[in-house]
C-alpha cells in the first residue's frame, strides 16, 4: 500500500510540473510580465528584484519572461519530435516484428547502424550538415529518435504474435492490419506510454544541449539551452543567468521522469507481485 501511494504521489507531482509547463507555453503572452526580446542595456546583469523576479541578462532582458517563452520552444520540439518518432517507430516496429523475414533484417540492421553512434554525437553531426535552426533540430532528433520505439514495439510484437487470442483472430479471418491495430497495439500501450514520457524528457535535454553548443535555437529566440550558453561567461558575477534556466530544465525533466517512473510501476504487472 505504501509503495502504491508513493508512486501515485510521484505521478501527481510530475503532472503538476507538466501542467505548469504547458500553462506557461500556452499562455506565455499573458503570464510573462515583459516582452522577452525587449532590451535595456543600461540594466544589464542586474540580479533578482521586485521588478524582475529572476533578474536581467547582459542585454537587460527579463529572464523570467524569457524562461516562460522558452517553455514554448521546449514543448514544441518535444511534442513534435516525440509524435513523429513514435509514429515512425511504431510502424517500422510493427513491420519488423509482425512481418519478419527480410523486412525485419533490413530494419534491425538500420537500427544497429544508428545505435552504433552516441545519440548526441549523431545529432551534432546532423546539425552540422543541416545548419542550426529550430526545424532542423526537430528533423535531426526525429532521425535518431524513432529507434527506441521501433525496438520496443518489435520486441513486444514478437512476444505477443503467438498468443492464443492473436491466433484466434487470424483463424476467424481478421486481416493483418486489424490484428495489429485491434489485438496487438492495445496490449503494448503501457510500455509505449512509458517510453514516450521518458522520450519527451530526453528530447528536451537534447534540444537544450544543441542550443547550448550553438547548433539549435538561434538568438534572439528564448531557449533554455541558449540562455545557459549565454550565462556561462558571467557565472562569477551574475550566476542567476544560468541558475534559473538550469532549474527550468531540471524541474521539467524531473517531472517527466516522475510520470514515467510512476506509469512504469503502475502498468508493469511484475511490480505488483
Amino acid at each position: 500500500m505504501y509503495k502504491q501511494t508513493k508512486h501515485n504521489k510521484l505521478i501527481t507531482l510530475g503532472l503538476i510540473i507538466l501542467a505548469v509547463l504547458l500553462l506557461c507555453a500556452v499562455f506565455a503572452p499573458y503570464l510573462a510580465p515583459y516582452n522577452p526580446l525587449e532590451q535595456h542595456l543600461e540594466q544589464g546583469l542586474r540580479p533578482s528584484s521586485s521588478a524582475h523576479l529572476f533578474g536581467q541578462d547582459k542585454l537587460g532582458r527579463d529572464i523570467f519572461s524569457r524562461i516562460i517563452y522558452g517553455a514554448r520552444v521546449s514543448i514544441r520540439i518535444g511534442l513534435v519530435t516525440v509524435s513523429v518518432s513514435a509514429v515512425a517507430g511504431i510502424i517500422l516496429g510493427c513491420l519488423a516484428g509482425y512481418v519478419g523475414g527480410i523486412t525485419d533484417e533490413l530494419i534491425m540492421r538500420l537500427i544497429d547502424i544508428l545505435l552504433a553512434f552516441p545519440g548526441i554525437l549523431l545529432a551534432i553531426a546532423l546539425m552540422s550538415v543541416l545548419g542550426p535552426s529550430l526545424n532542423n533540430v526537430i528533423l535531426a532528433l526525429c532521425i535518431i529518435g524513432w529507434v527506441g520505439y521501433a525496438r520496443l514495439v518489435r520486441g513486444q510484437i514478437l512476444s505477443l504474435r503467438n498468443f492464443e487470442y492473436v491466433i484466434a483472430a487470424k483463424s476467424l479471418g481478421a486481416g493483418h492490419l486489424r490484428v495489429i491495430s485491434k489485438h496487438i497495439l492495445p496490449n503494448i500501450m503501457g510500455p509505449l506510454l512509458v517510453q514516450i514520457t521518458f522520450g519527451l524528457a530526453g528530447v528536451i535535454v537534447a534540444e537544450a544541449g544543441l542550443s547550448f553548443l550553438g547548433l539549435g535555437t538561434q538568438p534572439p529566440t528564448p531557449s533554455w539551452g541558449l540562455m545557459l550558453s549565454e550565462g556561462r561567461r558571467f557565472l562569477l558575477i551574475a550566476p542567476h543567468l544560468s541558475i534559473f534556466p538550469g532549474l527550468a530544465i531540471m524541474l521539467t525533466v524531473l517531472g517527466l521522469n516522475f510520470i514515467g517512473d510512476g506509469l512504469r510501476d503502475k502498468l508493469d504487472p511484475k511490480t505488483k507481485i
